[in-house]
């Protein structure tokens, strides 16, 4: 379950992100110039705008990756902390779910071949057969690649965190991702606005999150907040084909 939650993270977004195909020449749109960094972090109302504003110890903000300006540079680092809070997100909200008797079970029917009740999260991924995860990895990567038409793309003065209408793209894909059923109401560029703060700072606190998970789970005690709350594993978080696949 979780899994899959983590694919639908690769595209789900607050309304800030969807449908409205963004404009290069927008004030709100940010290009990836680092001043515009400066000011969409001073122009945070919450604790990370309001105390720490703009912050970049490492001046990761000065570098230029794969023979790209700097601007593109900043742009891709924008979309790719997007997408890591949602993915992120979405794994904390997943492991507290699969967490609970009604994921871990015991089922009368066998959610899935090799499922065994009551193993913590990461014991349940371990369990899944290497063809399920297979198929898991095979739809994220048909997403990301979607994900990548973009005009114009995120390292090109585009939106960073936007994710297209896929809607008929592909004769298979009948629904967007994002609202497929069209019942969410339109919001308002304020709206937007205020929506792309509160991801980008529920996202890293998501990713503190899920880290912090693995590792009480990984090393007990390493997270005194949740020592004695998060079962151990004895596996490797960073490899998920482990005992199935070897590289």
């Amino acid at each position: 379950m979780k899994t899959v939650i983590l694919a639908l993270a690769l595209f789900g977004s607050a309304v800030a992100f969807v449908h409205q195909a963004p404009a290069a020449s927008s004030s709100i749109v940010m290009n990836g110039a680092k001043d515009e960094m400066v000011a969409l972090a001073e122009a945070n109302p919450d604790l990370l705008g309001s105390k720490i504003g703009f912050w970049d110890p490492l001046k990761v903000l000065d570098l230029s990756f794969w023979n790209l300006s700097n601007e593109a540079t900043i742009g891709y680092l924008r979309h790719s902390e997007i997408k890591h809070g949602r993915v992120a997100m979405a794994a904390f909200l997943g492991y507290l779910a699969q967490s609970t008797p009604q994921v871990s079970g015991p089922h009368k029917f066998l959610p899935y071949k090799g499922y065994e009740p009551g193993l913590s999260p990461p014991e349940q991924w371990d369990a899944m057969p290497l063809a399920a995860k297979i198929q898991i990895f095979t739809l994220i990567g048909m997403l990301e690649s979607y994900g990548e038409i973009l005009d114009p793309h995120y390292c090109n003065g585009g939106l960073p965190g936007y994710y297209p209408p896929i809607k008929g793209k592909r004769p298979e894909i009948v629904f967007n991702l994002y609202d497929p059923f069209e019942i969410i109401p339109a919001a308002s560029e304020a709206e937007k606005v205020r929506g792309r703060q509160c991801e980008i700072n529920n996202g890293r606190l998501a990713m503190f999150g899920i880290l912090g998970f693995l590792a009480e789970a990984k090393v007990p005690g390493s997270v005194p907040l949740l020592t004695g709350l998060i079962p151990g594993y004895d596996g490797n978080c960073m490899d998920p084909f482990e005992g199935q696949l070897n590289f």
